[in-house]
Parts: C-alpha cells; sequence; structure tokens
C-alpha cells in the first residue's frame, strides 16, 4: 500500500467559498470582479511533523497517524501494535518503503521497495495536480485550503474511447497560505489494495515545520 503516490466524499466536511476556481477556468465573485489567479501547487517541504488520523471508512477503522520529514526524508506512520491496522511508508535515500504490520485479512507483511523515488520526484508530481477550488474545512478549528486533485492514470493518451485505468488518484487539501502545510489527503487507486473500496483517507490535527523523525525499519534494510 503506497501511500504517498496519490473521489469521495471528505470524512469532516469542506465547503466551498466565494472565489473558487474550478479546473475548467475562473469564476468572477462579482460583476467586475477580476479572475482569482490559480494558486501554486502543493510542495511538500523537506522539514515537518504532523500528527493526525488515518481513516478507513468502510472498515469503519480510524487509528492515530503521524507524518514526518527530515532533510528531504519523510515517513508516514499509521496505528500501531494495539490496533487493527498498522503502517509505516518512508521515502528514505532515493528509495520509497512501504511495510504493514497489520491489516485485517492480511497474512504476508514485505517490506516493499520503489527505488529512485525521492521528495523531488513527488513535488514534480505535485506540479501537474489540477486546482479544484477555494474550501473551507468544516473543523474545530475550520481551515481554510486551496483543494487540488492529482493522478496517474494509464493511458494517458490518445484522447478518445480506450480503456483507462486510474492508478492512483488523490485529493490534496493545503493550507491557502502556504502550500507546504498539508491539513487532508484522499488517496484512491491500487496502491490502496488491502482496502475493499480502495480509498483511504489522513486528516491532520497539527502540522510543523520543524524537523521530524525518519527510522528505516530493520525489516526494510538491505541484507548484508
Amino acid at each position: 500500500m503506497v501511500a504517498l503516490v496519490l473521489a469521495a466524499g471528505t470524512p469532516v466536511g469542506a465547503q466551498p467559498r466565494a472565489g473558487t476556481v474550478p479546473p475548467f477556468g475562473a469564476v468572477a465573485v462579482g460583476r467586475n470582479a477580476a479572475p482569482a489567479p490559480t494558486p501554486p501547487p502543493p510542495r511538500l517541504p523537506r522539514d515537518f511533523r504532523g500528527k493526525g488520523k488515518w481513516i478507513v471508512r468502510d472498515l469503519d477503522i480510524t487509528v492515530p497517524f503521524t507524518w514526518e520529514g527530515r532533510d528531504g526524508d519523510s515517513q508516514m506512520t499509521a496505528g500501531g501494535p494495539q490496533y487493527p491496522i498498522w503502517f509505516t511508508n518512508l521515502i528514505y535515500h532515493d528509495t520509497l518503503y512501504t511495510l504493514t504490520y497489520k491489516w485485517p485479512g492480511l497474512n504476508e507483511h514485505p517490506c516493499s521497495r520503489i527505488p529512485g523515488f525521492n521528495l523531488e520526484a513527488l513535488n514534480e508530481g505535485f506540479e501537474n495536480a489540477r486546482f479544484v477550488g477555494r474550501e473551507t474545512l468544516r473543523r474545530t478549528p475550520a481551515r481554510r485550503v486551496n483543494h487540488w486533485r492529482v493522478g496517474v492514470v494509464v493511458p494517458e493518451l490518445p484522447p478518445g474511447n480506450y480503456p483507462r485505468l486510474p492508478l492512483a488518484l488523490g485529493d490534496i487539501y493545503v493550507d491557502e497560505k502556504d502550500r507546504g502545510t498539508f491539513w487532508q489527503v484522499l488517496q484512491f487507486g491500487i496502491q490502496n489494495l488491502y482496502d475493499p473500496e480502495l480509498d483511504e483517507w489522513l486528516v491532520m490535527d497539527t502540522f510543523e515545520h520543524r524537523p521530524g523523525t525518519v527510522t528505516l525499519p530493520q525489516r526494510c534494510e538491505p541484507p548484508r
């Protein structure tokens, strides 16, 4: 389950705000209002730390979640040994790792590796995100965010009546004043194969721009 590669309704609710710019163009707020400019796309910082929740709605499972970055490496951890799900995903030394310790119905627990993937590659993918609009997440406190959509579909070209497979889709909600502050992410696609409905949410309660802790699990270390 690759959670760093990024639909459905938000689990906490999102409300569009005036001046929203949909993917197909700008909407004027008033008769003489200029179109609102499209903000810059999301960009995960090199150093950060945050806490929140990982939500698998169709399994009715919500577990604690942390997301931390240090010097370009980053790590997601959901759940723990006392919870029904427990996994970690890392970008570590130019490799993407995924290790699922616990998941309902899962008996194998290998550490998967995708070499050649790093923070720069992730942010390059965000550069092609499509702006959905300006929204307010109905939480406590309410979060004013820019909503983006990213996706990997094959084949991308040519247009027309061709069978296409959505490999990975995601909705990303970043702070309207800081594209490097991530408040909410929906992931949908083959990276969520363990989930029957193929979609999972991360919802952040805190997100600080201070170096976090990134630790490669021993099971993911190369054999000596």
